[in-house]
Parts: C-alpha cells; sequence; structure tokens
C-alpha cells in the first residue's frame, strides 16, 4: 500500500527536480529512494497512511508562510474541523512546528519559529534557488522557506512519520516543497548543484563531524551557501565535548565543539566567509512537552539544583554559521 502512496506524494517533487540544477542527478536519487521504500519496516506505517487518507477536503481560502505557525486558513464545516484534529492527533509526537491548520493548532515540542527567526535575516535571497535541508523533520523550516519562491525546495528526512506529517500539513498549504525519505549518507557525494544548504540539528548526531561537513560542501555548486546550527559549547579553539554517554538525555549525541572549533573545522575544509549568526541557550520556552508531544522534553532533562544538564553537562547551547563553498 505505502508504494503508491510514495509514488502520489514524490509524482511532483520529480518534476520540479527535472527543472532544476538537480536535474542531473534525478535517476540517482530516484532509484536510492526507490530501494529505501522498497525496504520501508516501520509497523506504524500503516496506521500514518489511514489518518493521512482520512484527512478531509477543505477548501483553503489562504495560507501565512510568514507567520510563526505556517497557516491554511478557510471555514471548515464542524464535522470537517473535528475530522481534521482527530488524524492529526494519530501522527503525534510533533515535534517541529507550530502550525494552525483552520481550527487546529499543533502546539509543536519544539517553537521553532524562534530559531527562525534567528536565521532568517542572515539569508541569502532564496527565490529561483535551489535549497537542500538536510534532516529537516517535518518541513517546517522548509515552508517557511518557500515564501521565497526557490525554484527547487528539497528535505531529506529519514524518520517515516515526519514525512507523512508533511504531507498532511503540505496536503492545505500546497506548497512545491518536498521531502525524500533519504538519509545524509545517501545523497550522492560532491553533486555540487544546490545554491543553499541547511544542515540544523544533525553534526552531534554524526561519529565523524568533519565528514559531514565535507559531505555537505560537495553538495554545494561554487560560491553556494552553508547554514549550519549544531550544539556547541563554552571554550577556545582546543575545546570539544564528548559526552560519557547521554546529553540531556539525548542518546547518539558524539562532538560538541566551542564555536572556534567549529569554525576551525569549517576551514580546514576550505569553506570561505564563514561568520557566527547567533549563539542562544535552548530554553524550555522554545522546546517543551505539549499535547501534540507527550514525552519527556527539555525541562524534564535539566536537574532544577545545578541548572545543568541530568548528567551535569551545561545546558544545551546552540550556534548558528553561515559559510561558503
Amino acid at each position: 500500500m505505502h508504494h503508491a502512496v510514495f509514488e502520489k506524494q514524490l509524482a511532483s517533487l520529480w518534476k520540479q527536480i527535472d527543472n532544476s540544477k538537480v536535474a542531473p542527478h534525478k535517476h540517482v536519487l530516484q532509484s536510492i529512494t526507490q530501494q529505501i521504500i522498497d525496504n520501508i519496516n516501520q509497523g506504524d506505517l500503516p496506521k500514518w497512511l489511514t489518518a493521512l487518507s482520512e484527512l478531509p477536503t477543505i477548501d483553503v481560502d489562504s495560507v501565512g508562510l510568514n507567520l510563526d505557525a505556517v497557516t491554511a486558513r478557510g471555514m471548515p464545516t464542524l464535522n470537517e474541523a473535528e475530522a481534521l484534529q482527530a488524524q492529526l492527533e494519530l501522527l503525534h509526537p510533533w515535534r517541529k512546528g507550530p502550525f494552525q491548520l483552520f481550527d487546529t493548532f499543533i502546539d509543536t515540542e519544539w517553537r521553532s519559529n524562534m530559531k527562525w527567526s534567528r536565521i532568517e535575516p542572515h539569508l541569502p535571497d532564496l527565490s529561483y534557488k535551489s535549497v537542500l535541508d538536510v534532516g529537516c523533520g517535518n518541513g517546517y523550516y522548509l515552508l517557511r522557506m518557500a515564501q521565497q519562491k526557490p525554484e527547487l525546495l528539497l528535505g531529506i528526512e529519514p524518520g517515516l512519520l515526519q514525512n507523512v506529517q508533511f504531507w498532511a500539513v503540505n496536503q492545505y498549504i500546497k506548497s512545491q516543497a518536498g521531502i525524500l525519505p533519504l538519509k545524509m549518507e545517501h545523497m550522492p557525494e560532491h553533486m555540487q548543484c544546490f545554491d543553499v544548504v541547511f544542515s540544523m540539528g544533525v553534526l552531534y548526531h554524526r561519529k565523524s563531524p568533519i565528514g559531514h561537513l565535507e559531505h555537505l560542501k560537495g553538495l554545494l555548486v561554487k560560491e553556494g551557501t552553508l547554514i549550519l546550527e549544531t550544539i556547541v559549547v563554552d571554550g577556545d579553539k582546543q575545546t570539544c565535548l564528548i559526552p560519557k554517554d547521554r546529553y540531556a538525555q539525548m542518546r547518539n549525541v558524539w562532538f560538541l565543539p566551542s564555536t572556534d572549533m567549529l569554525c576551525l573545522w569549517l576551514e580546514r575544509i576550505g569553506m570561505k566567509n564563514i561568520e557566527v549568526l547567533d549563539v542562544s541557550t535552548t530554553t524550555p520556552e522554545e522546546q517543551r512537552s505539549t499535547e501534540w508531544m507527550r514525552f519527556h522534553s527539555l525541562p524534564e532533562f535539566i536537574d532544577k539544583e545545578t541548572g545543568k544538564t541530568i548528567e551535569g553537562y551545561d545546558l544545551p547551547k546552540r550556534a548558528i554559521i553561515k559559510a561558503q563553498r
């Protein structure tokens, strides 16, 4: 059943790719994507796809992509509004957002608009550009970027729930953005076809952070822009924390460099015009449990006595860095 849904959902994305700088790589991407889809083994997928198929058809009067909550406006009947809310709730947990779909406000774990407001003023013009967002989650940032009408807006995200959440939202937003269910390691090296590449919240999950940065560089056209966001620690060019086990209860966290060390890594791989745009400590105002993400979140991972993470580390600080190939 899922093959047909992917085919339908990805059809317009492949057309977008045909008309973009990424066109020469389309067949490779298609065959990698097909392999992934053929080997899907996710027991909850049928449940999520049923919820997707049961979303009501609602006329959209207008959309708002430049608001904190990505918004679709219209006048659903009471039955439609209730059906919409019920099906969207079946796609729990919602981590990135928020979204306002008619009467339903999806109050997500992350108030991703806060991160977006730190990044947006520094972005190059995205109109008519090819843009890639690595580990894009449910596409909240892609939808915020869609405001600028890029030539291609592509996200990659291996989490199938996040892919389905994006399809659900985009059924009403009707953006040109698209997501492929791929990991970074599935992307061909040295594609050199994206004007702007985003990697947000990915680097600290990589055992080989420099390899990740080199791969990102290889995806960019000459002079292309990288927007990198990751957790950093205080310190100088020599400082890097490798947590002993978990970090703020996150598994699979490897390298947490200082901002200076991160800039040095980018320099070493030959990136230019490296600029630190923002360093902010993540607070429970930005990341917390909600009705739409009922698991533990940042507040539960902070030791109230010390104000550090429950493992004894400083609270997560996130740096946003811009660099050019």
